[in-house]
C-alpha cells in the first residue's frame, strides 16, 4: 500500500508524516476531525495503513474542493 495514497479515493493525501523518512511534528492531520462514516467505510486491511486526504476526510463528494487551512 502506498501511504501517501487516500485509501478512499487514490489521490495524494498530503500527509507530511507519509512524505518524510523522518517524523515530523506538524501535518494536517494531526488534528483533523474525521468523518465516523468514511472510517466505517473502509476495510480493515485499509485502516490505520495511510491518511486520508482533506476531502475524504471531511467526508466530502469527490468534485468538492475543501475548504483551505488556516
Amino acid at each position: 500500500m502506498n501511504t501517501s495514497q487516500c485509501p478512499c479515493c487514490g489521490q495524494r493525501n498530503q500527509c507530511a508524516q507519509a512524505e518524510s523518512a523522518t517524523p515530523v511534528s506538524e501535518c494536517w492531520c494531526f488534528g483533523a476531525a474525521i468523518d465516523p462514516a468514511v472510517l466505517d467505510s473502509l476495510s480493515p486491511e485499509q485502516r490505520n495503513r495511510a491518511c486520508l486526504c482533506p476531502r475524504c476526510a471531511q467526508g466530502l463528494p469527490p468534485s468538492t474542493t475543501p475548504p483551505a487551512a488556516d
